[in-house]
């Protein structure tokens, strides 16, 4: 059974960076596309980045050119590199492995605060 584990959130001042890790347990993690969605207060959760089993990348627009997606295949491990964070990231944000069924991680909290 595959399990996702996110780590690295935080709380972080505007115009800061973190670096979102998620590790995966199971043996299909390099063929399987990994993605990271985010859930604020109130609101639905929704897309934020993907990455292929082959390296391409696809961010929503609210993120593109501030974060990047990456992925180690011997680590079984995807990342997400948040810079230039504004208050508007503020969110848990969760990995998702694209598999039959999908799988989700627990989540972890980004807060952007002065």
């Amino acid at each position: 059974q595959v399990q996702l584990v996110e780590s690295g959130g935080g709380l972080v001042q505007p115009g800061g960076s973190l670096r979102l890790s998620c590790a995966a347990s199971g043996s299909i993690f390099s063929i399987s596309a990994m993605g990271w969605y985010r859930q604020a207060p109130g609101r639905q959760r929704e897309f934020v980045a993907i990455i292929t089993s082959g390296g391409a990348t696809n961010y929503a627009d609210s993120v593109k050119g501030r974060f990047t997606i990456s992925r180690d295949n011997a680590k079984n491990t995807v990342y997400l590199q948040l810079n230039n964070l504004k208050a508007e990231d503020t969110a848990v944000y969760y990995c998702k492995q694209y598999t039959s069924p999908d799988v989700w991680g627990q989540g972890t909290q980004v807060t952007v605060s002065s």
